[in-house]
């Protein structure tokens, strides 16, 4: 969407305070022996507490209120009794939701407890790309210019991106235009960033893979090639100087 009246930003604030919130808060409570239906119920209790409803699940239908997905798992991992969490483990969370007509997502890759798997250099690697990638988004810019320097920084790092995993228009519903805000230059991508326009950044840095495939349970996606994978993931609305982070408050910089 395109912000064109207070009342719209302030709609869209309330609605990144409910997911930023929420996600900061189930990094904390997610510990070892815990299942990931355990983690998200207690999402759904913090989303619910704000009045927000699960975005992927009105959207798509999603068996879960949020995503979560483990180790070699990349995105969309659905909440189970029989996921149990356990020390060192990669786990990512996304959290989308909707509040009174306006949409918002974030999303965080961190260690459980203590690195023992070494997945820390993965995860620091992925916050820097997406903190250097939306310092440099502004009005004009072009999408390819972005996803070149997302995937120039992985490569620094020794990583690669996943290159069939996009960021997205957001605001009145989950997915909007621009539909694909990708991690690496598409050469046929023309559109360039407009003012006020509010968009979700997020990375997709991985170790060995440069595709998600989906199992057969028709959401859990993986690497075609394995490996592991980080993901971090800010709404912001654009602007003709720095962006405005409406998730900052998810604390995945700190």
């Amino acid at each position: 969407m395109s912000i064109s009246k207070e009342s719209e930003l302030i709609g869209m604030q309330k609605a990144s305070e409910a997911v930023a919130c929420t996600l900061k808060a189930m990094q904390h409570y997610a510990r070892p022996g815990m299942s990931t239906k355990e983690l998200d119920d207690y999402g759904a209790s913090l989303l619910s507490g704000f009045g927000a409803r699960s975005a992927p699940f009105l959207a798509y239908r999603f068996p879960g209120w949020t995503c979560i997905s483990v180790n070699k798992e990349f995105c969309h991992g659905i909440p189970s009794n029989n996921t149990i969490l356990k020390e060192g483990d990669l786990i990512n969370i996304d959290v989308p939701a909707e509040l009174n007509g306006f949409w918002s997502d974030n999303g965080c890759s961190f260690v459980l407890g203590n690195d023992v798997y070494g997945h820390q250099k993965l995860i620091n690697a992925s916050k820097q790309v997406l903190h250097k990638a939306i310092r440099n988004i502004q009005e004009g810019v072009l999408i390819s210019d972005i996803g070149y320097l997302m995937e120039t920084e992985a490569k620094k790092h020794g990583y690669k991106v996943i290159k069939n995993l996009t960021g997205h228009g957001i605001g009145r519903s989950l997915h909007e235009k621009p539909s694909e805000i990708a991690n690496y230059r598409d050469r046929y991508n023309k559109e360039r960033f407009k003012k006020n326009s509010v968009v979700a950044i997020e990375t997709f840095i991985s170790t060995d893979s440069s595709l998600a495939v989906t199992l057969k349970d028709g959401w859990t996606m993986v690497g075609n090639k394995g490996g592991f994978m980080a993901q971090h993931e800010h709404t912001i609305v654009v602007t003709d100087s720095s962006p405005m982070v409406l998730t900052e408050m998810n604390g995945i910089w700190n």
